[in-house]
């Protein structure tokens, strides 16, 4: 029997001594009442919430499980070296073995410097791209996701029009936006921001065009800008090296994040040799940035990425999923569109511009312990056995069979934010 009450508990203790309960990318404040706000372990791809209710998890912590929760040999190395020591007066040996390791991997990259969050890879590479260039624009797919520092947070909330005074926004997919864009800074182009595939919330994900990555390097070239290369959701999910290396396309600089230590914080800015200079030259730190039990972690995981075929296995199992879902949802009529690369999957419903047939159906899945996400991209972890794909389509057909029962007593979400997104998508 399903239960609830420890996760009760602890939202109304919340409450009282954090804002709104909970913050950031993590809050369930635009979900059903069936999600879990807290958790008690993860192992593998399934994890148990407070109230010891267990789930096969397609969330992946927004990302960082890239290769199972707990898994023992991350685990070893990140334990052996907090028997020794953690955050200290310098970083460990593991940080330069992580660099020469990472710099071997990504064919563009011959420095690297580390971090914790996306957010602090993507502004140092912003202000990395000011001091080397001299100028003071950066030019951002209109919508793209690129953190939460104030001049890319989604939520306009206390950031103010000097925050964003020089970021010009484009449209992805479209070299003729981008180069208008460029024409506009008159010459003041600093870099422009790429992600390897539009992914962002509330609606399809759009790969890019073998042209439009061609034509964006290009463009830099000719305006004398840097491309970033955003990894910091996709990397290693995609490809061993930068994702758009498929492209042909080297980027002068790409930012690394979430999976990089497999769920240890961890993040990164790898970068080529003509910027080293001005890298030595910018202050960027944080007092928890060079810990060493991350580093480990991080050494250990990308030997495993090197070493073992989890890219080819993740994807086999990403598109047994996709494969699966789309034949049950055709099976009982019912209209889904799954975007974006199989190990990253987005599902929305066809005729549901409210998003009440996904609310829906994401809530049963979770009820019955598969838990979905109805409006952010999902992750595929490596660490899926059979036995969880197994359970995942004996959840989702339940799901697709009491959501047909439903169809027509489904009310329209009532969230005021879910709506506002909605709308602001729909305006754009």
């Amino acid at each position: 029997m399903r239960t609830n009450s420890k996760n009760s508990e602890l939202l109304e203790r919340a409450r009282k001594v954090i804002p709104g309960g909970m913050y950031g990318h993590e809050s369930v404040a635009l979900l059903p009442s069936e999600f879990p706000q807290f958790f008690s372990r993860a192992d593998g791809a399934r994890l148990w919430d407070a109230d010891g209710n267990a789930y096969v998890d397609y969330m992946c912590a927004f990302g960082p499980n890239l290769l199972g929760y707990n898994h023992p040999t991350v685990e070893a190395a990140a334990r052996a070296q907090a028997e020794l020591g953690d955050t200290m007066t310098g970083p460990s040996e593991f940080m330069v073995r992580l660099a020469e390791d990472f710099v071997g991997m990504i064919d563009h990259a011959d420095w690297a410097m580390f971090c914790k969050n996306g957010s602090d890879a993507t502004s140092m590479a912003m202000v990395l791209s000011r001091a080397h260039t001299g100028r003071r624009k950066i030019l951002v797919a209109r919508g793209a996701y690129h953190g939460a520092s104030p001049w890319n947070t989604p939520s306009p909330k206390g950031i103010l029009p000097e925050d964003r005074a020089h970021i010009i926004y484009f449209a992805y997919n479209d070299l003729d936006s981008l180069r208008d864009a460029v024409k506009s800074a008159d010459g003041d182009v600093a870099a422009v921001f790429a992600t390897p595939f539009r992914h962002e919330v509330f609606q399809d994900q759009t790969t890019p065009f073998d042209v439009y990555a061609k034509g964006v390097r290009q463009i830099c070239d000719e305006a004398g800008a840097l491309l970033i290369i955003d990894e910091i959701r996709t990397g290693f999910r995609l490809s061993r090296d930068c994702s758009w290396a498929r492209f042909g396309v080297k980027p002068d600089l790409s930012t690394w994040g979430k999976v990089l230590a497999n769920g240890y914080p961890l993040s990164a800015l790898l970068g080529a040799e003509k910027i080293r200079a001005a890298a030595q030259t910018i202050f960027v730190t944080g007092s928890f940035w060079f810990s060493a039990v991350p580093m480990a972690a991080g050494v250990e995981t990308l030997r495993l990425i090197r070493e073992t075929d989890y890219l080819e296995r993740m994807i086999a199992i990403a598109d047994r999923l996709r494969a699966g879902i789309a034949e049950q949802a055709s099976s009982h009529g019912i209209g889904i569109r799954q975007t974006g690369p199989a190990q990253m999957p987005q599902i929305l419903f066809e005729n549901d511009p409210d998003m009440r047939y996904g609310y829906f159906w994401t809530a049963a899945a979770v009820r019955r312990g598969v838990y979905l996400h109805p409006y952010h991209n999902m992750f595929v972890t490596s660490a899926l056995t059979e036995a969880d794909i197994e359970k995942t389509f004996e959840v989702t057909n339940a799901a697709f069979e009491e959501l047909k029962r439903s169809y027509s007593s489904i009310e329209p979400q009532s969230n005021p934010f879910v709506a506002a997104r909605l709308g602001a998508i729909a305006a754009a």
